[in-house]
């Protein structure tokens, strides 16, 4: 299976560490100019050339996705070269450095920063690449929820699960909103992997004997990786999935 996307524009959120920087490097390396955005500025630039490296282009911007101005500025800067963005995932998400407490001890702005991040921001990013996709009836919508959001969170967080069971009923919605302009809308529901402060944190809590016992649920019985969820990302933006809309595959080593 050949995976190109020369001449087309990805943009991905989240992209300065894990599998944002995966997805990125995996699209710049095949022919994609790749506007990759995030709130951390360093690790942004890190992404930006490990792409150069992997003989790809990769544009950085700093942008807080909860901001829709900022959103629809980023769109507008990247559409420019093309008259579009071919691409989108909305990657960004996370639980931000909250930790599972009792539902009473939730505080109403731990509960709306999470959800904004995991399911507004895709909202919002959305809303803005759409009438460019709309123009040329063709585009690519892959939204990076969890396995939270098909079940429950490992990390006990009430905010996380629901905001991304919520982005899962998103996808559906623009699938089917979308669909008649040729632009698929779908989504990656990863299991656990280590691919950042927050998980590394939530993988050392289990300790070693909590660690084998979530490997042991795995069917595959080792952990997965960012490229594993980078490389469903590329099925889902390639030609190979033209009649595939509104799906969700969990990318989890099987359960």
């Amino acid at each position: 299976m050949n995976i190109r996307f020369d001449g087309k524009t990805a943009l991905v959120t989240g992209a300065a560490h894990g599998f944002g920087r995966a997805i990125s490097v995996a699209l710049a390396a095949r022919g994609a100019h790749v506007w990759a955005c995030d709130l951390l500025g360093d690790e942004l630039h890190d992404t930006q050339q490990q792409c150069r490296e992997a003989g790809g282009d990769c544009s950085v911007r700093v942008v807080n996705i909860t901001d829709k101005l900022a959103v629809d500025a980023l769109v507008a800067e990247a559409a420019a070269a093309t008259g579009r963005v071919d691409i989108l995932v909305n990657n960004a998400g996370g639980v931000l450095g909250q930790v599972g407490r009792p539902l009473e001890a939730v505080s109403p702005e731990d509960w709306q920063r999470i959800f904004d991040v995991n399911v507004t921001g895709a909202f919002y990013l959305s809303q803005a690449v759409a009438p460019g996709m709309k123009s040329v009836h063709h585009g690519r919508i892959v939204n990076i929820s969890s396995g939270a959001g098909l079940g429950i969170s490992l990390t006990g967080i009430q905010a996380y699960a629901s905001a991304k069971a919520a982005q899962i009923g998103l996808t559906r919605q623009l699938a089917h909103e979308l669909g008649p302009w040729g632009i698929t809308v779908n989504n990656i529901a990863p299991g656990f992997v280590r691919s950042n402060a927050s998980t590394e944190r939530q993988w050392e809590s289990y300790g070693a004997e909590g660690q084998q016992a979530l490997v042991d649920r795995i069917a595959l019985k080792r952990l997965g990786t960012p490229d594993d969820i980078a490389h469903g990302v590329l099925f889902f933006a390639s030609d190979y999935a033209n009649w595939i809309t509104g799906q969700i595959i969990s990318i989890d080593g099987g359960k």
